[in-house]
């Protein structure tokens, strides 16, 4: 039997930078804790780390992802059309996004149910495939079940990022793939539009 169903629509972005240090930045107006804003970071030497906003928010997120460290801290996005900035205790990241590709404008045309259905999600996991460490449908942390279905893709085509007080250097592939979960953002720089269901088990709610 399927169990609760939570769902986070919004934003995900992905960046690489010149040391090594990779990001994922989670920007979801609408969830079931309300609006928040998370990041995820794993430094070259594998150590991944959450930067979340409230305890309950970590604890959600730690339990559906692998972190080696737990950050509750202020996190706060602020979008004005293509520049997006990130605040997150020490890191203050940078991004301005590019046109929306071929691919961004397609999945733009998904109505919003099917971009929703574990279906639809397990149908574009064979071409996510392609691109190294990316999924779009696998198992999480705590027995969850977890899917995401994308409904637009813009490159990230500037960033700069310092935590605390270093800076990370310029832009950069996310390689290697981060592996805070069954799968990866792109290697190419990019901000997604997502829809993000996770499937409770009967034990996790």
């Amino acid at each position: 039997m399927a169990g609760e169903r939570l769902r986070f629509d919004g934003w995900i972005a992905g960046v690489g930078t010149s040391s090594g240090t990779r990001l994922v930045v989670g920007h979801w107006p609408r969830s079931p804790f309300g609006a928040f804003s998370d990041v995820m970071v794993q430094r070259p030497g594998g150590e991944r780390v959450l930067l979340a906003p409230s305890r309950r928010v970590a604890e959600f997120v730690s339990a559906t992802y692998h972190f080696e460290r737990i950050d509750v801290v202020p996190v706060a996005v602020t979008v004005s059309g293509a520049e997006w900035h990130v605040e997150a205790g020490g890191l203050d990241l940078r991004m301005r996004t590019g046109r929306r590709s071929a691919l961004g404008l397609a999945l733009s045309a998904v109505p919003a149910p099917l971009a929703r259905s574990r279906t639809w999600a397990a149908l574009c996991d064979v071409p996510a495939r392609l691109m190294p460490g990316v999924r779009t449908l696998g198992s999480a942390g705590s027995g969850r079940r977890e899917w995401y279905g994308a409904r637009g893709l813009w490159s990230v085509r500037e960033a700069r990022a310092v935590l605390d007080g270093t800076s990370l250097g310029g832009l950069a592939p996310l390689d290697p793939p981060v592996d805070f979960g069954f799968g990866s953002a792109p290697r190419r720089p990019s901000l997604v539009r997502v829809t993000t269901t996770v499937e409770l088990t009967a034990t996790a709610r």
